[in-house]
């Protein structure tokens, strides 16, 4: 079974930097949604980017069985 402690630093590094991505545009769209009343859609549409990124580093790091 392969789990994240499996994969080879270069990917554990990747999956690192897309966490910090994530939470970054997290935080920036919640920014542009409170502070930014103009900018409404842009802060919806990175929301919904830093649920992707969470999303495909939950898919990598999911233990696959064979």
């Amino acid at each position: 079974m392969s789990t994240v402690a499996e994969l080879s630093a270069l990917s554990g590094t990747i999956l690192s930097v897309l966490m910090l991505a994530g939470f970054l545009l997290l935080a920036g769209g919640i920014w542009l949604l409170v502070k930014q009343p103009d900018s409404r859609k842009q802060g919806w549409l990175m929301l919904v980017a830093a649920i992707v990124m969470f999303a495909n580093v939950a898919i990598w790091a999911v233990p696959v069985r064979g």
